[in-house]
Formats: structure tokens, sequence, C-alpha cells
């Protein structure tokens, strides 16, 4: 019989239907549903199958309480089990107002005519994770639908626009120790869904991940860099070859590298095969290199997304990002020589 991965806990939102139908997602309820089957199977990620350590929100039950229910759930979680690896996944519309600058996910009962009042704000998500005092907690926001957004942007209020999680909102989302959040796509770029309607582009590449397609023969585990790799590699390459868009997701960490799941069950992919070991704190100099090789291949995904412009001008957002992962890692690069010339 499989291993489980037994200190792993879930949050798993697809809004699906919304009250005002016009903002409906029904492919946001496939990619929730999606995600629940492949974290749930023993054969694969094996998180165990009962409400105690996965739940899924979808259609009328994404409502705002239930989300807030949901956030409380996972605090009480860790707080019983401080190995705990805590996973949020959001599949829905976001929405900023151009007024405030403050950032919306909208949920099933949220009211387009009281937005900041009905809708679940980034600002009070933000609050909710810090409560979360696991030593790792993975955020995932596939928001900024393509679809939905043709038959609902003409009700719209006003100085509201659907967008991506901005890198704000990522910031504060990601402060606190074992952090990482994830989103599908950048600035005003949209999140695509397959030609076949199955699941979204970002998510149908994150099953892929999570079943192992950026492992290597021996590993046990998919590790937070594994998925960054492969999602990196092929979810702008999809977007462009399926539907003739730019989507490039973003991935921000606070801290190293770590296990999200087993790998097929524990047995892990064939050859080179290594004892199954739980994570476990490590001290301020073995941070630092996992984090180091994080942050390089973080850099080495986003200067290969530049590339992809070629002549083209490279997006604002983009350049910044290269900036800002350039300076994490001289950063780290100095860290680690100041650790050594202590040692």
């Amino acid at each position: 019989m499989s291993d489980l991965f037994t200190h792993g806990y879930a949050l798993l939102i697809g809004v699906g239907t919304t009250a005002n139908s016009r903002w409906s997602l029904p492919v946001t309820t496939k990619d929730a549903q999606a995600l629940k089957a492949v974290l749930t199977d023993p054969n694969l990620c094996a998180y165990p199958n009962n409400l105690d350590h996965v739940q899924l929100l979808q259609d009328q039950g994404a409502t705002r309480s239930a989300i807030l229910n949901g956030l409380d759930w996972l605090k009480q979680k860790v707080t019983t089990d401080q190995d705990a690896t805590v996973v949020l996944y959001y599949s829905g519309h976001g929405m900023v107002d151009l007024a405030s600058h403050a950032y919306y996910l909208l949920q099933h009962d949220f009211d387009r005519q009281s937005i900041p009042e009905t809708a679940l704000a980034a600002e009070t998500l933000t609050q909710k994770l810090r409560e979360i005092n696991a030593k790792r907690l993975w955020v995932i926001i596939d928001s900024c639908h393509a679809e939905g957004m043709a038959s609902a942007k003409d009700d719209l209020p006003a100085d509201f626009m659907p967008t991506a999680l901005p890198k704000g909102v990522v910031d504060a989302l990601k402060q606190g120790g074992g952090r990482a959040v994830f989103t599908s796509s950048r600035g005003d770029q949209s999140s695509w869904v397959r030609p076949d309607g199955t699941l979204s582009l970002y998510t149908y590449h994150l099953i892929e991940a999570l079943k192992g397609a950026a492992n290597q023969p021996g590993d046990r585990q998919v590790t937070l860099s594994n998925i960054m790799t492969h999602l990196g590699k092929t979810v702008a390459e999809s977007a462009r070859t399926l539907r003739q868009a730019e989507q490039t997701p973003f991935f921000d960490t606070a801290t190293e590298d770590f296990p999200i799941a087993l790998l097929r069950g524990g047995k892990g992919l064939p050859n080179l095969g290594q004892s199954l070991k739980s994570p476990k704190v490590m001290t301020n100099q073995e941070v630092v290199t996992p984090a180091l090789a994080m942050a390089r291949r973080s850099l080495a995904i986003l200067e290969e997304q530049a590339a992809g412009y070629g002549r083209l001008q490279m997006p604002a957002h983009l350049q910044i990002d290269l900036e800002e992962k350039r300076q994490q890692v001289a950063e780290l690069e100095s860290r680690l020589r100041n650790g050594e010339s202590d040692g």
C-alpha cells in the first residue's frame, strides 16, 4: 500500500457559477475538481482523501463566508500539526479597483453593485493567511480568465478592471517564512482555457507538474521548483500555440524550496531510488543554498521568457521582474559567501 502525504492540507476553490450568471466560469469548477483528483489519488500526490485534509468549494458552495471558514479550517489544522504543508488554490475572476488600487477575488455571492463590500478583498485574504503559521504554505491564484470576459465586460462597474494578481498583492501574500505565491498570468494578461474547454491552460500544466513532468529519476516528492520549472516552460508556449496569446505565469517565494506532494504515491520515478525523508526545519546556512538554487532557476525561467520576445519590446513588468530576481540572486550569493567565510 502506498504511503500518504499525511501532513498535507488543501483548500481548493473553483468559483464556477456566480449569483450573476454573466460572471459564471464553469471551467473553474473543472479546474478545482481535477486538482482535487490528482492531489487525493493514492498513486499520485497521495493526500488523504477526506475532509480533514482536502476541502473543495465550488459553485454555490464557493461563497465569501465559506472561503473565510475554509481559511480558518487551515489555521486550525496548522495549530494541531506543526509539520503541515498547506495549499490554497483559487480559480475564478480577479478585479482591481482603479480608484483605491484594492484587489478583489469574485466569489459566488459577490454583488457587482457593491464589490468592495461583498467580494473577497486581497487585504482580507492576506490577513487570514498571516494567521496560518505553517512552515510551508503555497498559494495558487488562477484568475483574470479570458472566458466570461466577453459577456461580462459591458457589465463592469466604473473604475473596476479585470486583471491578474498585482505584484504588490503577491508581495503581501508571501510575507512570512516558507511561503510561495504562484499566479497564472501577469499584469493585464488573460488566463486562457484549453480549446477543448476541459481545463484552463495553467491548471492543465499544473496537474502535469504534480504528476512528475519536471522530476528526475529517483525523485519521490514533487517540490515547488519542479512545478516552477514545468509551468515556466509550458504555459507561455501553450498560450501562444493554442490561443495565439501571451500568458506568462509568475512565481514568488519567501524562502527555500520545499515538497508539495508525494510523487506517484511515494514510489517516485524509477532508478536511483532514495528513502523518503520528511521535511525538516533547516538551519540558516542550510536555507541559503537551496534558496539560491531556486532563485537561479526562477531567474533562468524569466530570462528564457524574455528571450522569447526576440526583437519585440519586452514588457515592462518582465523587465522589472528580471531586475528584482537578479538582485535577489546577488544577495543570496553574498549571504552564501559570507556564511562560508564565517565558517
